[in-house]
């Protein structure tokens, strides 16, 4: 499918600055209808052959440019329950690349051109979100250590306590990625999300962006959700257990009741900037514009840099030695 605009026939997109629908060639606000496709292979706007893999939910064509939404991958089981559109812009993202970067020294000076920046891409990620009820118990014994002097001598004091706790948690929406493209320790690191503005998926927000459909199914990537929630039990009953010197474990169970599960789609901007064949990949979190990446050093800065400091200790290096020379 395709929302066309009834304007004047543009691609509509979703635009995040304005948080509507947007028409950039006749500016138009909430102008669109949507054309929905017959075949996944060709441009639903300029019938040319698409180069898709299984996974691609919506897509830019290379030719006439527009963005593809593809009817069967949003429908039956690959429609999500939820998604979060994007609040961060293109504009938006290239400011917090720019800001985030442009005081690393080496950083190549091509990597925050805009030549290079214009081809950075909005992706939709799928991603599962867990709900669980956790039963966690927990018993052992802790000890409290007093030390004091009195005179010449040191004492110290041991008591010991048997210590119990009960936990009962909600654990809501806990968030596994289930794209094989995307690396799962750097989507760990994008969250976290406001699920606040989590919304009823609509097809529209998809329009301007790419998107992928899960790749793995719920049941495969459950062991990485309940990893988490076990992380997270783990620290909510250490902070119970705080105030003692030591602890042994007597006994420590955690249950989890799985009791909703949700197929959202969730916003990345992915930047991929190319030097000296080497793949250099940044995402910026499309709602919160958390960044996540790693700059290559220019090998030409780093060389200008190190004649710069050693022509300087070079010089110091003479003065002195003149000075030397005259006293």
């Amino acid at each position: 499918m395709i929302f066309k605009c009834q304007n004047c026939g543009g691609n509509v997109v979703y635009s995040p600055d304005k948080a509507a629908m947007y028409c950039p060639h006749c500016e138009g606000i909430e102008s669109q209808q949507k054309m929905e496709g017959n075949s996944e292979e060709v441009c639903v706007n300029c019938g040319a052959t698409l180069q898709l893999d299984e996974f691609t939910s919506a897509s830019k064509c290379e030719y006439c440019g527009n963005y593809i939404i593809f009817d069967k991958k949003v429908e039956g089981i690959y429609k999500p329950n939820l998604i979060l559109p994007f609040k961060v812009g293109k504009e938006k993202a290239k400011e917090i690349l720019k800001k985030e970067f442009k005081k690393k020294a080496f950083t190549p000076a091509s990597f925050l051109s805009e030549a290079t920046l214009d081809k950075m891409e909005g992706s939709y990620v799928p991603f599962w979100l867990y709900d669980y009820q956790a039963d966690f118990n927990f018993s052992g014994e802790g000890t409290k250590v007093r030390r004091w002097r009195s005179g010449n001598k040191e004492y110290t004091e041991t008591s010991y306590y048997h210590v119990e706790r009960e936990l009962d948690i909600d654990f809501d929406k806990i968030p596994v990625d289930a794209s094989n493209a995307m690396d799962d320790s750097v989507m760990d690191l994008m969250e976290p999300y406001d699920y606040k503005v989590l919304e009823d998926f609509q097809e529209k927000y998809m329009s301007g962006f790419l998107g992928e459909v899960f790749n793995e199914p719920s049941g495969k990537l459950e062991p990485r959700a309940k990893e988490k929630a076990k992380r997270d039990a783990d620290a909510l009953l250490n902070e119970t257990l705080s105030g003692y010197d030591s602890m042994r474990t007597h006994h420590r169970n955690l249950h989890l009741n799985k009791n909703g599960l949700y197929y959202a789609l969730f916003p990345v901007w992915v930047y991929t900037y190319n030097y000296r064949n080497e793949k250099y990949p940044f995402y910026i979190n499309g709602q919160t514009g958390k960044v996540i990446g790693k700059t290559p050093m220019s090998m030409q800065k780093l060389a200008g840099y190190a004649a710069t400091v050693f022509g300087f200790t070079f010089l110091m290096a003479t003065f002195i030695k003149m000075i030397m020379e005259v006293v």
